[in-house]
């Protein structure tokens, strides 16, 4: 079952002592919190939407924002650590051949010879391109995110294929 809501950023801190706080985005495109009118903040097993009542980007990648029923310092500092989601209604459209990394993991991942890796635990950003951790029977294994890799990927199912070919060049398994 796919995640209702997608994770945007942490609070890390308060900015000053008016309640407002500092944001770690979890995005590629930290501008999208202009854009917002409410995030969610998870409790428990459901998500508390707050809404935003102030946005202002700083230079150092950071997201300042004021939320609803945060008046100061101490209310924030409550909040430290937490995690701003959005539901997927409200989430960024992604182009045609991307996914969201929530809905990667835990994709069983196999290979055009009928390999099974095992399922996706984590997706790194080291730069330049994606790196896919696949976790199974054989161990661990780091596979690039490279079309010429990927063959295809249906987070519906659940499923990933990948070239044999080109995981014998490319991939990194554990040893």
């Amino acid at each position: 079952m796919r995640n209702t809501h997608l994770v945007i950023g942490e609070i890390t801190k308060p900015q000053g002592v008016r309640g407002e706080m500092r944001v770690r985005p979890y995005t590629d495109d930290p501008m999208r919190f202009e854009d917002l009118d409410e995030v969610y903040v998870k409790r428990g097993d459901k998500y508390e939407a707050r809404g935003i009542t102030f946005v202002r980007l700083n230079s150092d990648d950071v997201v300042i924002i004021r939320m609803d029923g945060v008046g100061d310092a101490n209310a924030v500092e409550a909040l430290r650590g937490e995690k701003l989601y959005v539901d997927r209604e409200h989430a960024v459209e992604l182009p045609e051949d991307a996914d969201f990394i929530v809905d990667l993991i835990g994709c069983r991942v196999t290979d055009d010879e009928g390999n099974d890796y095992g399922k996706i635990t984590d997706v790194m950003q080291p730069g330049g391109n994606d790196v896919y951790v696949i976790s199974g029977k054989r161990g661990e294994v780091l596979v690039p995110a490279l079309k010429s890799v990927v063959i295809s990927v249906d987070t519906k199912a659940g499923e990933m294929l990948l070239s044999a070919a080109r995981m014998r060049e490319v991939a990194v398994f554990e040893d």
